[in-house]
């Protein structure tokens, strides 16, 4: 009988995020299969905790001292001390942020490292970068890629910039489709909005989701609902962070802080899915982004800057730039953004938009990231039953809490 694969996935914390969220939605999905899976907690504290699934969480104490500030090099000291004591098969890097976690434990302990799999969570392309940081950030890339040896982009049209970014051949960047949703929740997203009436609405909701930092460009939506939207226009933007400050500010200075909504982080965010009009993506760079793709389940056109490859694949664009399910506009481009606000076009048919996030469910991820982690874990062995995508994983999520290990 084959032994259950011992997966290790290191977390921060339970702050609110894409690579967070899926990541715990993967692990809940790999224990059910059979596997057996820890999550290393940086610290356990964040809004997300209430909403976590029931894992083995594995967490050291750091006495009175917060480890906030310092979280990369507690996480660093945290896994070195976990391998050395109970060494998993695989250990899952679950995005961009945690690869220095995987290097610097390859450069600790060498050869007696466990594999990696790391995923690409958001493009390498960084335009947030200066010259002197971007020069200093391609051999850090080429780095990671002589040190960690499994790679997944979140969708095919991300596969060969990976590879040419980390030097590597493709064959070692699996693609994976996001697993954004299970069927349980595209079903609640797609009820909320069929069934959603606005009573008394004058004017359109623009939405927007994700935390309030400088990557998402909140102030450039500021900036282009400053121009497009009208006087009974209402934008919200989902999510906390720490740009709540700059950003209500700067809502003061464009004259729309009556017109902009910042309900903070929402666990369930349906209903606001549900009575928007447009939903808006404004990032500088993304991977696949997961809100996106909770937008086109609820039935919503996007409008979206090109932060991503993948953004192409995802929202259908054509040959001619033509795109299926809603706009794309150059990153930064406010006037673009405000135009596309402006005139979004026809709403696209809502079965086709469901129907292409359907593809990015965790019932056909979990799987295949079983696979790729056998794989990685005992490379000269067949794959056995985790690599069979008949046998997908029940979503059945446990409401129990989740139970704590210290260290």
């Amino acid at each position: 009988m084959q032994s259950a694969l011992r997966v290790l996935v290191c977390l921060h914390s339970f702050e609110p995020g894409g690579v967070e969220r899926v990541a715990l939605r993967l692990c809940k999905a790999w224990q059910t299969a059979g596997a057996d899976v820890t999550v290393l907690l940086g610290r356990a504290d964040g809004a997300m905790r209430d909403e976590a699934p029931a894992l083995d969480y594995a967490l050291y104490s750091s006495g009175t001292i917060s480890t906030a500030r310092f979280e990369t090099l507690w996480m660093i000291f945290c896994l070195w001390r976990r391998v050395r004591a109970v060494r998993p098969d695989v250990i899952f890097c679950a995005g961009n942020s945690y690869t220095v976690v995987a290097v610097a434990l390859r450069l600790l302990l060498g050869r007696a490292c466990p594999p990696f799999v790391a995923k690409v969570s958001n493009d390498f392309d960084r335009p947030d970068m200066n010259a002197v940081a971007r020069r200093a950030y391609r051999p850090w890339l080429k780095l990671q890629g002589r040190l960690i040896p499994h790679w997944v982009a979140m969708a095919g049209s991300m596969r060969d910039g990976i590879a040419v970014a980390l030097d590597i051949p493709p064959e070692r960047v699996t693609v994976i489709d996001n697993p954004v949703l299970d069927g349980a929740e595209a079903r609640r997203l797609a009820e909320a909005r069929d069934l959603a009436v606005r009573y008394g609405a004058k004017g359109r909701l623009f939405l927007s989701v994700g935390r309030l930092v400088p990557q998402k460009r909140f102030d450039l939506l500021l900036a282009a609902f400053a121009r497009a939207g009208g006087p009974d226009d209402l934008l919200v933007i989902v999510g906390e962070g720490p740009c709540r400050g700059a950003l209500q500010a700067l809502a003061h200075r464009l004259g729309i802080a009556s017109r902009l909504s910042l309900p903070g982080h929402q666990s369930d965010t349906a209903s606001w899915y549900a009575r928007a009009d447009l939903f808006l993506l404004s990032s500088d760079y993304e991977g696949v982004p997961g809100v996106v793709v909770e937008a086109m389940a609820a039935g919503l056109s996007i409008v979206a800057t090109r932060s991503s490859a993948a953004l192409d694949e995802l929202l259908g664009t054509d040959s001619l730039g033509r795109s299926r399910f809603g706009q794309l506009v150059d990153r930064g481009d406010v006037d673009a953004l405000a135009a596309a606000m402006a005139r979004p076009g026809a709403a696209p048919d809502r079965h086709s938009l469901r129907a292409q996030a359907g593809q990015f469910r965790v019932e056909r991820a979990a799987p295949a990231y079983l696979r790729l982690l056998r794989m990685a874990a005992y490379p000269d062995q067949n794959q056995g039953e985790w690599g069979n995508p008949e046998c997908a994983p029940s979503t059945g999520m446990s409401t129990s809490e989740p139970a704590y290990v210290s260290d």
